[in-house]
């Protein structure tokens, strides 16, 4: 059930709004509905016309190709409404784990726009997988062979292999899967891989996929195209080995690094095939089915956190804020703020931004360790107790990524939508839920609470 529309803020026209006017807007009516404040002191928030916007510039970059499936790397955004809203968009969906692909039937996607990738399945996941007909891509040679003996000859899933092209790493080691000892995929410039695969591939006709993905966050353009032409290029190698035209289908991942300096999107999805298309034109000729896997370029500048600001104090010299954003849920950037950084917002206690001189300060969240600090040294208006404090371009992960540290509950997500105001005081905006906030009751019952005398009695058996 959509949440009634909050009492509007004076603003201008929604359709004049930068990005970060309509988090602004938010904001503003989140702290009026109570969706943020005293009693839920930390929230995410969706935008559901930039998810729709998203979505439709990533199509509009391919423009004319006669085949291609963009999916959503469900791991981005795990939440069955935003996978569902992303479905109805025509989106398929990536997905890792078992509980993803429960989340990907559960949320509406057809069985056979949704592809499996990881580096892990078991027999119980490759049988689940083949019976529902989802697509698979093999991780390695071994799991070919494992596919092999599980599948059954009516079997329609597309069935790919994943190659490590080896073209080198980006920015951020640990996003970048296209190194020399990555643990994805074939790794086609060591002895003796690149044969195997094509003998891979002449001795089972329904391989009819090649996988690649060269990283995300901290991968340039020319690296991920590199990555990808050197897909191309062996997806043409084997067909003209074996001598047909078994290879339908390039699956070339995702990996479209954020901007998160400010609001522009760059790179865009423009720029992406743009690049593709200089580095590998023939990959736009329609002989093969392409497959895309976008998570984090699609989500990211779609959402965002607000959090109260508890206590503030000095230390140092420094002004610290404490608030409920912490490493439970930008755990990423927490241990990696030079990789992840986020900006900041200041809003006063009634949801508006601040003003006022800036002021150096350190954005802290609640965890119990000292490391626990979302942004350092700062300039932004001056805060205080009962103030809020915004991340910016969380859509992607944030939510998806908890960390159960101290065991502090997952906070609640709703996606908005900011529309017309029905007079002069501007647009208002409509808020749905995505997910509830976690009570403390389900806190317990995850940390064993049906099973809290099993050691006391397991002691006293004795």
């Amino acid at each position: 059930m959509s949440l009634p529309p909050s009492p509007a803020a004076p603003a201008s026209s929604p359709t004049a709004l930068s990005p970060s006017a309509r988090v602004a807007t938010a904001v503003r009516h989140a702290v009026v509905s109570g969706l943020l404040g005293e009693d839920c002191p930390i929230a995410g928030f969706i935008d559901t016309d930039g998810v729709r916007s998203s979505v439709a510039a990533l199509h509009e970059a391919f423009p004319g190709v006669p085949a291609v499936l963009h999916t959503f790397a469900a791991k981005a955004a795990s939440l069955v409404p935003v996978l569902r809203l992303l479905a109805r968009c025509g989106m398929g969906c990536e997905v890792a784990s078992p509980g993803e692909l429960r989340l990907a039937l559960d949320a509406g996607f057809a069985p056979s726009k949704i592809v499996l990738d990881s580096p892990a399945k078991t027999r119980d996941e490759i049988r689940r997988a083949l019976a529902v007909g989802v697509a698979l891509n093999a991780d390695n040679l071994d799991e070919v062979d494992r596919i092999a003996s599980l599948r059954p000859a009516d079997a329609v899933s597309a069935i790919g292999l994943r190659v490590n092209p080896q073209v080198g790493g980006g920015s951020i080691g640990a996003m970048s899967t296209a190194t020399a000892t990555s643990k994805f995929g074939v790794a086609l410039r060591d002895p003796g891989a690149r044969e195997r695969v094509v003998q891979a591939f002449a001795q089972h006709p329904w391989l009819t996929r090649l996988h690649a993905h060269v990283g995300s966050q901290g991968c340039s353009l020319e690296l991920i195209a590199a990555g990808i032409g050197e897909t191309y290029r062996l997806a043409e190698e084997i067909n003209r080995t074996i001598g047909r035209r078994q290879i339908t289908g390039l699956d070339i991942g995702g990996g479209l690094p954020v901007n998160f300096e400010d609001d522009d999107v760059r790179p865009t999805f423009a720029a992406y095939a743009a690049a593709l298309r200089a580095e590998v034109p023939g990959l736009f000729d329609g002989r093969y089915e392409l497959v895309t896997e976008f998570g984090r370029s699609l989500l990211a500048k779609n959402g965002f956190i607000g959090a109260l600001v508890e206590y503030t104090k000095d230390a140092g010299g420094r002004r610290i804020a404490l608030t409920h954003a912490g490493a439970q849920t930008a755990t990423r950037t927490v241990f990696m703020p030079e990789a992840w950084p986020l900006r900041v917002g200041a809003f006063d206690a009634e949801g508006l931004p601040k003003g006022g001189p800036p002021l150096v300060q350190d954005i802290a969240g609640p965890c119990c360790f000292a490391g626990d600090v979302v942004a350092h040294a700062r300039e932004l208006p001056e805060l205080r107790s009962g103030d809020f404090v915004v991340l910016y371009d969380t859509g992607a992960y944030y939510f998806s990524s908890p960390w159960s540290y101290n065991s502090l509950p997952r906070p609640a997500v709703y996606g908005f939508e900011v529309t017309e105001g029905p007079g002069p005081e501007g647009p208002a905006v409509r808020f749905a839920p995505v997910r509830d906030a976690q009570s403390l009751d389900s806190v317990s019952a995850e940390s064993g609470l049906a099973h809290a005398d099993a050691l006391v009695d397991l002691g006293e058996s004795f």
